[in-house]
């Protein structure tokens, strides 16, 4: 009988053998503004083509989950359509494969939604024929609208007109968002003020305080036939100031991509500054204006201040003031303020609220000092010290409050300074607990303000 045999084990010449353990690849996911292109075409032949314009949004990311990223796709890539003529969307979406990386398969659709809701068409060829399907849209919209504003090829403005002309090129049209016309209109331009706007969020179309200024060029197509392209538009409330007045404040202002830096923002803030003027409202203002809004909000008031008599005196005698030198190397420097007299008529007359001015007030201060090298110095001494007393709340003469948050290991969330304000207006700044650190951002402050005034008083003299 066979037995079998044992094998002889030897631990040193045949050592056990391991499992091993394979890990799968773990999905780190894509940031959608590194897979997401969208391009803005006002025609079917523009869709694919390699001119097509290409628009930068402001943040993608912040529309996809918690940490902006998309799961489960190789090699994806989204290209997004979106049409000036009806401001319908088509995206088109390309990857190789999927799959579930621990972190779940990401829906596009939803997620695209996000930002363009019902201006999202699902087919191509339903894209395509918008652009013969709704080529009057933004004409049929606007029909029952209000014309405000002419502005002819020329540059002339015609403020006074209420019907079109031949020679018109822009144009603005105001409407009440409570219309219905008007509120489907903006709903379609929601995407853009979502991606474009820093900030925004849509307002409410069944509001009737809303009002939508809408930017319009009209041209004539090949056959004759009357085109209305939207170049902009701006979102502004008008609600009840006490006892009997009411007030305009801006909310949302865009210009579309392809038409910036033309001139069309400033051109509807001229727009509206006439309007709080004829209607004789109590102020406009502007909600958070951002860096680039107001250096162009800020040149369209400059321009009708410099024409402005009764402020002129006030004006005049700062500068001669500051003229008879050597603030820089005084202890105490004044912030000259504007009397109150000239901050209640510019109110009463130019509609401009106070802290506007009081932003105005430097550049027309600098714009008076000829030649203004001989008294930079003394320039840059008060505004070094209004901006001291803004952060610091050092010679504040009013009741404002102000927070200056300061950053502690402690409890980030408690650790802050109340401080009464100059402007009597909430200001938000974060400053370093270190004193040589607080010294060095208030200086970039300082010079920062000083190269927007500089541009600011470039501009108005080219003009």
């Amino acid at each position: 009988m066979g037995q079998k045999q044992q094998p002889t084990a030897d631990p040193i010449s045949e050592p056990k053998k391991r499992r091993r353990v394979g890990f799968s690849n773990i999905d780190v996911g894509i940031e959608a503004n590194q897979c997401i292109l969208i391009y803005l075409v006002s025609s079917k032949e523009e869709v694919g083509a390699s001119h097509s314009f290409h628009i930068s949004p402001v943040d993608l990311n912040s529309f996809f989950d918690e940490d902006g990223k998309i799961y489960g796709y190789n090699g994806l890539k989204i290209t997004i359509w979106v049409s000036s003529v009806s401001f319908h969307a088509f995206a088109d979406i390309k990857f190789q494969s999927t799959s579930d990386g621990g972190k779940g398969i990401t829906d596009l659709k939803s997620s695209l939604q996000r930002i363009f809701a019902d201006t999202l068409v699902d087919n191509k060829d339903d894209f395509l024929q918008t652009f013969s399907t709704e080529s009057h849209f933004v004409r049929s919209i606007i029909s029952d609208g209000e014309i405000l504003q002419h502005k002819t090829s020329n540059g002339h403005v015609d403020s006074n007109s209420h019907l079109g002309t031949a020679t018109s090129d822009v144009e603005v049209v105001r409407m009440v968002i409570g219309n219905t016309a008007a509120g489907h209109l903006y709903s379609r331009l929601v995407p853009l003020a979502l991606l474009l706007i820093d900030g925004s969020n849509p307002i409410d179309v069944d509001d009737p305080g809303w009002e939508l200024y809408v930017l319009i060029q009209k041209k004539s197509d090949e056959h004759g036939d009357p085109q209305h392209k939207l170049l902009g538009f701006t979102a502004v409330y008008r609600f009840y100031h006490y006892p009997d007045s009411t007030r305009l404040r801006l909310s949302q202002i865009l210009v579309l991509p392809p038409y910036q830096h033309k001139g069309y923002g400033g051109h509807l803030v001229e727009v509206l500054s006439n309007v709080a003027i004829l209607e004789d409202v109590y102020d406009l203002t502007v909600e958070e204006p951002l860096d680039y809004f107001q250096h162009v909000r800020t040149t369209v008031d400059i321009k009708r201040l410099l024409l402005f008599a009764p402020i002129q005196d006030a004006v005049n005698s700062t500068v001669s003031y500051l003229k008879e030198g050597k603030l820089s190397k005084k202890t105490h420097v004044p912030c000259f303020n504007p009397p109150v007299s000239a901050v209640e008529d510019v109110r009463k007359t130019l509609k401009i609220n106070r802290k506007q001015f009081l932003q105005c007030w430097e550049v027309l201060i600098y714009l008076g000092l000829d030649p203004v090298d001989k008294y930079m110095e003394d320039f840059v001494a008060i505004i070094s010290s209004r901006v001291k007393a803004d952060v610091l709340g050092k010679d504040s003469g009013s009741s404002g409050k102000q927070v200056v948050e300061v950053p502690s290991d402690y409890n980030p969330e408690m650790s802050f300074v109340m401080f009464r304000s100059q402007d009597s207006e909430a200001a938000r700044v974060w400053m370093d607990e270190n004193q040589t650190n607080q010294e060095e951002q208030l200086q970039q402050l300082v010079d920062e303000r000083v190269k927007e005034i500089k541009l600011i008083a470039q501009k108005v003299h080219h003009v």
